[in-house]
């Protein structure tokens, strides 16, 4: 089964390391990417661009608006995620704990659903 991880990062956490230990954390997470690989869980992940770069769109009664950023009321943003393919939920969980940044933020765990064509 396919699960996905998302990756919250607490900026305020994260701002206190210096450049060397923000870069060591890519680092551990492009390794992390190469043992998902290596035993062959890795689907795909990619990090995501800072929340100030986003831009949410709506469409309500038919019309079109867009907000600069995402609707955010937390300390921890959406920073990047990790398809991978696991056993179970107990699998997933196991290979979430080990990702890097876990320790600067959190994992949200969530199984792939299939979205099929239903006739009308």
């Amino acid at each position: 089964m396919r699960y996905a991880f998302l990756i919250y990062l607490d900026e305020a956490k994260f701002e206190l390391l210096s450049q060397s230990e923000r870069d060591g954390f890519g680092n551990a997470m492009l390794d992390y990417d190469d043992e998902l690989k290596a035993s062959g869980h890795w689907i795909m992940a990619e990090p995501l661009k800072a929340p100030s770069e986003a831009i949410t769109v709506r469409k309500w009664s038919g019309e079109l608006s867009t907000t600069d950023g995402p609707f955010m009321e937390t300390k921890e943003h959406l920073s990047g995620f990790c398809i991978v393919e696991a056993r179970d939920l107990n699998e997933a969980l196991q290979l979430a704990g080990k990702m890097p940044l876990a320790t600067m933020g959190s994992i949200e765990v969530r199984p792939l659903d299939v979205l099929e064509r239903v006739a009308l």
